[in-house]
């Protein structure tokens, strides 16, 4: 096994400090991918690996990405759910790589809502 590099210790710092940000709920955008067993088969691993990918592009601290099982619509998979601190949860449908950069760009890190991919504004959820 090779030695560690201060640059190596540096990521795992960062990577601490963001899984921490996670559970402590600092973050001012949630992005859900959602990967049950039919999103992963109509590609929501991409979609995941577009977010992670210009969360670091940007080098985006105040955003959490996480995944969950099945949404229930499996027809319209991959999916994303999108929630702005303060602002109804949007959800997101028919997603590619392209797609999900643009939700990126325009919902989480502008809070401009991408009228032309959303399914649903609001939760399911009884509050």
């Amino acid at each position: 096994m090779p030695k560690l590099k201060i640059e190596d210790l540096e990521k795992i710092s960062d990577e601490f400090k963001r899984t921490m940000t996670v559970r402590e709920g600092g973050g001012k955008v949630k992005v859900t991918v959602h990967m049950g067993t039919c999103g992963i088969a109509a590609g929501a691993r991409e979609i995941m690996n577009t977010f992670v990918q210009q969360i670091e592009e940007k080098n985006v601290k105040d955003v959490i990405l996480t995944t969950s099982g099945c949404a229930g619509l499996c027809s319209r998979e991959p999916m994303a759910t999108v929630e702005v601190l303060g602002q109804a949860p949007v959800k997101y449908v028919d997603l590619n790589s392209e797609k999900a950069k643009k939700i990126f760009e325009e919902h989480v890190l502008k809070g401009v809502l991408v009228k032309d991919y959303a399914l649903s504004i609001g939760s399911e959820r009884i509050q």
